[in-house]
């Protein structure tokens, strides 16, 4: 160990002697790492385990600013937790959904005590004794509650906390600016503004009386412990906008990047001359290296989303004594989960009997024809007067008949032969296994309706079961390839195709509903409300019901059933690149994860 690093390590030592736990520094300078990059590391990952801050070194290994003396940036924030937290986050997602993002969007629900500042990457453990410190103190007069009184403007709207209460609030702030100065050498300023609690900021002028009418279902006198929390983030990556990556892509060129779902990309939108259209230059949070990705394989992400939390304080618990110390786990410091408040275990107690009632069998469409031939399958099917004819096997013997003629069905596919064949065999295993189906639910792509006829035919059902139709299981739009929702069969057309469909059925969401380029929140939701409807319709006679929805949605509605929130942006990643059972790579066309544009080379 170099002479520099050795007073560095017995710097922190001298910090944190006289406490029963090993540091967590110790293990990964017994793995090799140098002072200064393991507790960069630790810093990055918030200082909860040496697991973690080892597996950050080796994410880094080819980082070029791994060596670099740049400090993280951190912030203290006072944040809702119970009811008040849960009514908060609903009007989040309904103020997103009906009047659009807004700056208040890109942070969770916080009350800024003090503003970003930095703190040398050796110091952090005095942070968080300056952050005990400062609430030990406080906690004898925090008060039980907080009161907030609603405040609208043209480009504001937010909860203000009067002055009694926020002058005890900023005494707290200022004890802890205090305190890190004196024991992290930190130069911190507590905020001097009115505190205030934000919930719209630079929002369209015509939104705020819808905004208004939201914020009334909140109400400031909601159970709820607050919660003093430190975090921490990039300090060069404050401009940059955030990507949230979708999608896997493996680099075809040394230039550029590794994506893996659910990873986040920091793009400078000043630095982006050498990008061709389609790509842009970014740094990944994963590897802190930079290189060329596909733009269409990300979307953008809340300027929180890389925000790292360190440590708590929860004003009205009575305080641990040993949650000083480092790496453990308390609640108050380290946010660890708290066993589940009675309202949501009884929640998801009534979520368990529902799911032991009732039977959901959720089917993915069978092989569909543009899944072998590709994107030009109907200009090999098709006769110059636009007849169809089935130039192999593989294609079906015949398409159904289309108000608009046969070009509807380029993107609307037909199964395959072998998709029809699949969707019989998986009708005849049904069959055999001896379940019992008492009602159908299909997307109304076309693929998914025939799988569905074909498996009732097998089962016998086909009429004596009529299959609903529901748009709202349809996938997701942003996938499909031109500005507008593919032209799909009208319950009519498929009638008259030979369907047993339901006319009388009303779905939950309206075919005209589908909006191109959806958010991914929105088609979660989307998904959420429609296997809510299907639920709620079927019988409680414990018969399974299937819906048909496609590939994706299967592991959205799957994760619905299960859980009582829709699944996070990266569950969405690991269905798109499944692999396949028996190990061989499937090299058919995959018509459901998006293409890069081709890239311009530089000379």
């Amino acid at each position: 160990m170099a002479a520099g690093e050795t007073q560095i390590y017995a710097k922190v030592s001298n910090k944190l002697k006289g406490r029963s736990t090993t540091s967590l520094l110790d293990p990964l300078l017994g793995m090799g790492f140098p002072a200064h990059t393991a507790l960069k590391a630790l810093a990055a990952t918030g200082r909860k385990t040496a697991a973690e801050a080892s597996d950050w070194l080796h994410c880094h290994c080819n980082d070029p600013s791994l060596d670099d003396p740049i400090p993280q940036e951190y912030a203290l924030f006072l944040c809702p937790t119970g009811p008040l937290l849960d009514k908060l986050q609903e009007f989040w997602r309904e103020s997103r959904r009906q009047c659009a993002k807004n700056r208040a969007h890109e942070v969770f629900p916080h009350i800024t005590l003090c503003d970003f500042f930095t703190c040398e990457d050796q110091k952090l453990e005095c942070l968080y004794e300056a952050l005990k410190r400062a609430g030990d103190r406080t906690l004898g007069a925090f008060p039980s509650a907080v009161p907030l009184v609603l405040h609208s403007s043209v480009s504001y709207l937010g909860f203000f906390v009067n002055d009694s209460t926020a002058d005890i609030i900023q005494e707290f702030a200022v004890m802890f600016a205090t305190e890190a100065s004196i024991l992290a050498d930190c130069t911190v300023k507590p905020c001097t503004k009115q505190l205030h609690l934000t919930l719209a900021h630079k929002f369209y002028p015509h939104h705020q009386r819808t905004l208004e009418q939201l914020a009334r279902a909140v109400h400031p006198g909601h159970s709820c412990q607050w919660t003093a929390a430190l975090y921490s983030r990039d300090m060069r990556f404050v401009h940059y906008q955030t990507l949230r990556v979708l999608f896997q892509y493996k680099p075809q060129n040394m230039d550029e990047l590794t994506l893996s779902p659910g990873d986040y990309i920091f793009v400078d939108p000043t630095q982006q001359e050498e990008a061709s259209e389609g790509w842009v230059i970014g740094i990944s949070q994963q590897t802190g290296c930079r290189g060329f990705l596909p733009e269409n394989y990300t979307e953008r992400a809340s300027e929180c989303d890389t925000w790292v939390k360190h440590r708590t304080y929860t004003f009205g618990v009575a305080p641990d004594p040993s949650s000083g110390k480092d790496g453990e786990a308390s609640s108050r410091r380290n946010g660890e989960p708290q066993p589940l408040p009675v309202s949501q275990s009884s929640s998801l107690q009534s979520l368990q009997a529902t799911i032991l009632r009732k039977s959901v069998l959720v089917v993915r469409h069978g092989e569909r024809v543009d899944q072998i031939f590709g994107k030009s399958w109907l200009q090999q099917c098709s006769t110059p007067d636009g007849k169809y004819y089935r130039p192999d096997l593989n294609f079906p013997r015949s398409l159904p008949r289309r108000s608009r003629g046969i070009k509807d069905f380029e993107n609307d596919p037909p199964l395959s032969s072998c998709g029809i064949f699949q969707s019989r065999m998986a009708g005849e295993a049904l069959l055999d296994s001896g379940i019992r189906i008492t009602s159908v639910f299909t997307s109304p792509a076309l693929r998914c309706v025939q799988t569905a006829k074909h498996i009732l035919e097998e089962l016998k059902l086909e009429k004596k079961i009529k299959i609903r139709v529901e748009p709202g299981i349809f996938e997701w739009t942003k996938w499909e390839a031109g500005k507008t929702t593919p032209t799909l069969m009208t319950l009519e057309e498929l009638k008259g195709a030979n369907f047993n469909v339901s006319m009388d059925y009303r779905p939950a969401f309206p075919l005209p509903s589908l909006l191109p380029a959806e958010r991914y929140e929105d088609y979660l939701h989307r998904c959420a409300v429609s296997m809510e409807q299907m639920v709620s319709t079927h019988p409680q006679d414990g018969m399974p019901q299937p819906p048909l929805p496609h590939f994706p949605a299967t592991g959205v509605l799957h994760r619905c059933l299960c859980i009582d929130t829709c699944p996070p942006t990266q569950a969405l990643g690991p269905l798109i690149s499944k692999p396949r059972a028996d190990g061989i790579q499937d090299r058919r066309v995959n018509t459901d994860q998006p293409r890069p544009l081709p890239r311009k080379q530089r000379n």
